[in-house]
């Protein structure tokens, strides 16, 4: 697990190790996501990338009862 530090102006740099494995490049937009005491960054990628990646992926146990709506 990799420890980031905020930065007086809340900025933080995401770890070397993560930005290698997850092909983040600098000017790459993210997409930032805050669910209960959780902050996601998402990065934000050309939709044409993104054929096929969900195949076979569920949405069980993504989502919390309280989130979804009746």
């Amino acid at each position: 697990m990799d420890t980031v530090t905020v930065s007086p102006k809340f900025q933080v740099v995401i770890p070397l190790r993560i930005r290698t494995h997850m092909g983040i490049k600098p000017g790459e937009k993210m997409v930032v996501v805050e669910k209960g005491n959780t902050i996601n960054m998402i990065p934000v990628g050309d939709i044409k990338n993104a054929r096929g990646i969900a195949k076979g992926i569920t949405a069980k146990g993504l989502r919390d009862e309280s989130d979804r709506f009746d």
